[in-house]
């Protein structure tokens, strides 16, 4: 499974568009700069007549500049709002990676549930046998044999063992399903013997059969749910629909009781949705300190140059008092600095964007809290869920070990004394609901760690 989980956060189409996102928003660190300069180009159309010369044309430019600290708050928010980003991406991830073991430990019970049945087939057909040599008063001491080894074989290693195929699954259970069908006429063939020879009765066959008929239409009706199951399983992997699934049969918790405590803290610690409202509460913060900044004077800085051309000179001098003559000038381009500061002095904008800013960081911490509060409180209810099935598990395997010691003694009974055969089905069909139960009970206790692991987060 650890396979198909880096292959789904490597390949899964909509993680890698929340990981494309999160790229975007880092950008957005990039963008943060000085305004451009102005630059302003102006020509005279007829020459300005001043004492120095003829001005021709003039240009000019300017920088502004924020407040002290304003590109830095700038950079720090949009900083901290990609980091959120990131959380979020986690988040996804973590989702993602719980649905592929969900979906895995559901093939998993699938495929298991399949040997549990093909095994039940395999004492059915051998209460069959040993119902038929009754009938027909033979030995019957191979049989129960046969019976006996049939009804330990799935306890051995906790689970019963089955083979892999190329769609994850069912590949021995179909083999035996067939094996089983082979004694399918043996009853009808016996009709013919008349009442037999021996003290079974030919009911008990017949109705060894019904029950066989139904686990094999059960076994049918499995495969055809496992379909289903691997198409979204390849699906969550980002894979094409019909690639093969390896399945393991076996089943094991990898998580010892004993951890609540530091589990807990490490997930308030670590859960991705706290830490993207924590930084989202920074930002915020963040905000708000460029709300105050915005505040202030922005100064602006440049240098105007004026071309001048030399001036002919004009007029007479000392004719008509004077007042006609203008001697050439002499033409020499001229540089001006310039400065600017802007006056924020309507104040309620900026005291409104404040405002704002404090109120999306309240609301960030009622946020933040709801969610460690339901962080705890699901937790709790799964280890309950965790407690409980560990106790189911107990219960079950000791319900299963009763039931396989009473079975086999009454097919004993059975073929030595002829009790009540109505009693060896009812504590068959008791043994699989064990066995099912047992397999559907540590399936859901796998289920609940992940759940554990996706709220730690990865």
């Amino acid at each position: 499974m650890e396979d198909y989980l880096e292959i789904a956060a490597e390949n899964n189409p909509a993680l890698r568009g929340s990981f494309k996102i999160y790229q975007a928003s880092l950008e957005k660190t990039n963008q943060v700069s000085l305004e451009s300069p102005q630059l302003n180009i102006g020509v005279f159309t007829r020459p300005m007549e001043l004492l120095m010369g003829n001005q021709r044309a003039e240009a000019s430019v300017m920088q502004m500049f924020p407040w002290f600290g304003m590109l830095r708050t700038q950079k720090d928010e949009a900083t901290l709002m990609a980091e959120a980003k990131y959380e979020e991406f986690r988040q996804q991830r973590n989702v993602l990676l719980y649905q592929v073991k969900e979906t895995y430990f559901q093939l998993q019970q699938l495929q298991n549930t399949m040997d549990i049945t093909s095994a039940n087939l395999e004492i059915l057909k051998s209460l069959e046998q040993l119902a038929i040599i009754r009938y027909q008063g033979g030995n019957t001491s191979e049989a129960v044999s046969s019976v006996s080894t049939a009804v330990s074989r799935p306890a051995r290693g906790g689970q019963p063992s089955g083979g892999d195929d190329g769609m994850g699954m069912g590949g021995g259970s179909t083999s035996r399903a067939s094996a089983m069908g082979q004694s399918s006429g043996s009853a009808a063939s016996m009709s013919s013997m008349g009442s037999g020879g021996g003290s079974g009765k030919l009911t008990d066959v017949l109705r060894l059969q019904v029950q066989i008929k139904a686990l094999e239409s059960d076994l049918q009706q499995l495969e055809v749910d496992k379909r289903p199951l691997l198409v979204r399983f390849n699906q969550l992997l980002g894979r094409d629909k019909n690639e093969p699934v390896n399945i393991q049969s076996q089943l094991g918790s990898q998580i010892e009781m004993g951890w609540e405590i530091a589990m807990l803290e490490q997930i308030l610690e670590t859960n991705p949705m706290l830490l993207m409202l924590e930084k989202e509460g920074l930002a915020f913060q963040k905000q708000g300190e460029m709300a105050k900044l915005e505040g202030r004077p922005i100064f602006g800085l440049g240098l105007n140059y004026m071309v001048f051309s030399p001036r002919p000179e004009s007029g007479v001098p000392g004719g008509m008092g004077g007042m006609d003559y203008m001697p050439a000038g002499m033409g020499n381009n001229m540089v001006m600095p310039m400065a600017t500061v802007s006056l924020p002095i309507y104040r309620k904008k900026y005291k409104a964007m404040e405002a704002e800013s404090r109120l999306y960081r309240e609301a960030n911490e009622r946020q933040k809290e709801d969610l460690q509060r339901s962080l705890e409180a699901e937790f709790e209810s799964i280890l309950a869920s965790i407690k409980d099935a560990d106790r189911k598990v107990r219960l079950l395997e000791e319900q299963i070990e009763l039931s396989e010691q009473t079975l086999e003694l009454s097919v004993t009974a059975y073929a030595t004394e002829g009790s009540s055969f109505e009693e060896i089905l009812n504590i068959q069909r008791e043994l699989l609901d064990f066995r099912l139960n047992l397999l559907n009970t540590k399936i859901e206790r796998e289920i609940e760690f992940a759940r554990v692991e996706t709220l730690v987060g990865l």
